[in-house]
């Protein structure tokens, strides 16, 4: 039987581009090779800057290294030789992988992939204009302004009570963001957001729970088991989501049922509402009474201390179980 092409998308050049490395190597090693013909591709960069061996607990036959180097293709000779993959398995996070650029691409190619289209893809990837989206369906966000200068950010700061939350607009992994408890850390938040986006947004500062949902399917998405997250550090930043050990994940969330209800039925509708496909990650905070949408991703990390794959394990989805559904709803997505 001919195995299934998948072309593993990962590297780039935005900020996120050490996790989408992380992210690609274990999706390499965790596709079926009897199943599918693994082509990764490393973009952006050469090869060489793959990352050494990503903790892979549990997945069998993982790939040194070297193969996946030495496998490693840019994009244009993977279509220019001929075989062209019948999947893209888009490991891209951040500018041009998660914005709906490289899913436009790929249209205009005709191969299919893995994930949201380019119309959800760039809608989520936008803080402002899916919070505009969220507020005009009901769907409780915190109160946001959204600034295209330092100036414009030092004027408007007050018509939000501290404390606040300034992040990049288009921007993930938390890179760039600051919670500002007092009017002299303002300055310092929005010059360190500017550095990763030409517009900034700040957000009121909820208190409460944090917790995500995890989605999985495409004309019906199933909305995998709540996690928790509690970071260590006391915010949930870079170091502690992407560093083993910083943050404890607990599956189911620990929260009232009517609240759990609510995040469920919350994240659904804004995976229905973005026109999202295959996956999604929906981050919030519940409080006592009531739950906030903060986002939503369109491409979740898979490294060994990503939220989706601890969910998908919760549902009793194992790491190779989940990629292979994934390729399969890209197959059968039209």
């Amino acid at each position: 039987m001919k195995r299934i092409r998948v072309a593993v998308l990962m590297g780039g050049v935005s900020s996120e581009r050490e996790v989408s490395l992380k992210t690609g190597r274990m999706i390499c090693e965790a596709l079926d090779k009897s199943k599918y013909e693994v082509v990764p591709m490393v973009v952006g960069r050469r090869p060489e800057s793959l990352p050494e061996r990503a903790c892979c607990a549990g997945l069998k036959s993982a790939l040194p290294v070297e193969y996946v180097r030495a496998q490693a293709k840019d994009m244009m000779p993977l279509v220019a030789d001929g075989k062209w993959p019948d999947v893209v398995f888009i490991a891209l996070h951040g500018r041009y992988g998660e914005d709906g650029t490289v899913q436009g691409m790929l249209d205009l190619f005709g191969i299919r992939y893995t994930g949201s289209g380019v119309l959800a893809s760039a809608l989520a990837m936008n803080k402002a204009i899916s919070k505009k989206l969220m507020l005009a369906e009901g769907i409780r966000t915190p109160p946001f302004v959204l600034v295209k200068s330092a100036e414009d950010a030092v004027a408007r700061a007050s018509e939000l009570p501290l404390p606040i939350v300034v992040k990049p607009n288009r921007e993930g992994s938390t890179i760039g963001v600051t919670i500002v408890r007092s009017p002299d850390q303002l300055a310092d938040a929005v010059r360190e957001a500017f550095r990763h986006d030409n517009e900034v947004l700040l957000e009121r500062f909820i208190e409460g729970t944090e917790i995500t949902a995890a989605l999985l399917g495409n004309d019906n998405p199933e909305v995998l088991p709540l996690v928790e997250i509690v970071p260590r550090s006391g915010f949930y930043d870079y170091e502690s989501k992407y560093t083993p050990g910083a943050t404890d994940e607990i599956v189911p969330a620990r929260i009232p049922e009517a609240r759990a209800k609510e995040a469920r039925e919350a994240a659904l509708r804004v995976h229905k509402l973005l026109g999202c496909r295959g996956m999604s990650r929906v981050d919030m905070i519940c409080t006592e009474d009531s739950v906030w949408v903060l986002e939503l991703n369109t491409i979740p990390g898979m490294t060994e201390t990503s939220l989706l794959p601890r969910a998908a394990a919760a549902a009793g989805i194992s790491f190779p179980e989940l990629v292979d559904r994934l390729v399969q709803l890209a197959l059968e997505d039209s």
